[in-house]
C-alpha cells in the first residue's frame, strides 16, 4: 500500500497511527528543520531590512529636493513678486499689457 491511497480512503487504523506517529516524531523534527530554516529567515529579515533603509534614504534625498526647490521659487517671489516667478519658472513670458486691446 503506498502513502498516497493512505490519504485516498485507506483504513481509519493506519490514517490514526501516522497521526500518532507524527505526534510522536514532531518534537525531535521540529529542531532540526528550525535549525535548518533559522538562516534562511535571518537573510530573508535582512533584505527587508536593507530594502527599507535603501528606500528611506531615497525618499529623503527626494524630499530634500522638493525642498529645495520650494525654498528657491520663495525666495525668487518674495526678490521679484509672485507673477514673476511662475514665468520665470515656466518660461513663458510675461505678458505686454500695453500691446493688448479690449
Amino acid at each position: 500500500m503506498a502513502l498516497e491511497d493512505v490519504f485516498k480512503g485507506g483504513n481509519i487504523v493506519t490514517g490514526l497511527a501516522i497521526g500518532v506517529g507524527a505526534t510522536v516524531l514532531a518534537p525531535l523534527v521540529a529542531p532540526a528543520v528550525s535549525a535548518l530554516l533559522r538562516p534562511t529567515a535571518k537573510a530573508v529579515i535582512k533584505g527587508g531590512i536593507v530594502a527599507y533603509d535603501w528606500g528611506r534614504q531615497a525618499v529623503a534625498e527626494v524630499s530634500e529636493a522638493a525642498s529645495d526647490m520650494a525654498a528657491e521659487v520663495r525666495a525668487e517671489a518674495q526678490r521679484t513678486g509672485p507673477a514673476a516667478a511662475t514665468n520665470a519658472t515656466t518660461g513663458a513670458k510675461k505678458p505686454d499689457v500695453k500691446t493688448q486691446t479690449a
